[in-house]
């Protein structure tokens, strides 16, 4: 089991061999997360989502790209599930963070950074998002040493940081 941590602040900024993008299945850029990823790496992480994935992306799958000018040495693009738009099967949304892991172990990644996926723009209740980052990161199998799970604003660290401590 990597070690977990919660973390408050921006994905762009984190000082890993891999951030995780909470993508859209068109690969192509787009808001929240995704966008805050395109913008901050620029143009190269557009290119190689254009390369690598030229027809997309499957909900609960992963792949990555190059991170460009971000810290990071390489973006892991997963794809959750819109719960606002219907898409409610919780193992789409484990599937994204133990396929992210399996991509981070082909990489040779020891550190990898996460948002809260799905848990935005995509509408899924937030305890929940957080239940399943936790638990199926906790389970999951993998050479990552440590896993920084990030929350971007105060309320979302704590709900991590709190689900974290009762883990153990």
């Amino acid at each position: 089991m990597p070690e977990l941590i919660a973390v408050h602040g921006d994905i762009t900024r984190q000082d890993v061999d891999a951030i995780v993008n909470a993508a859209n299945n068109a690969m192509r850029g787009g808001g929240g997360v995704d966008g805050a990823i395109h913008r901050a790496g620029g143009p190269d992480i557009l290119r190689d989502c254009i390369a690598r994935f030229p027809h997309g992306l499957a909900t609960g799958d992963a792949g990555w790209t190059t991170a460009g000018r971000l810290p990071a040495r390489w973006v892991i693009h997963t794809v959750g599930p819109n719960h606002t738009a219907g898409e409610r099967d919780r193992s789409l949304l484990v599937s994204c963070y133990r396929r992210s892991l399996e991509v981070a172990d082909e990489l040779g990644a020891v550190s990898v950074a996460f948002p809260l996926i799905s848990a935005g723009v995509y509408g899924w209740p937030k305890q929940d998002a957080v239940a399943a980052a936790v638990e199926t990161v906790s389970a999951t199998s993998t050479r990552v040493a440590e896993v920084r799970l990030v929350g971007f604003d105060e309320r979302t660290y704590r709900d991590i940081r709190d689900a974290i401590r009762v883990l153990g």
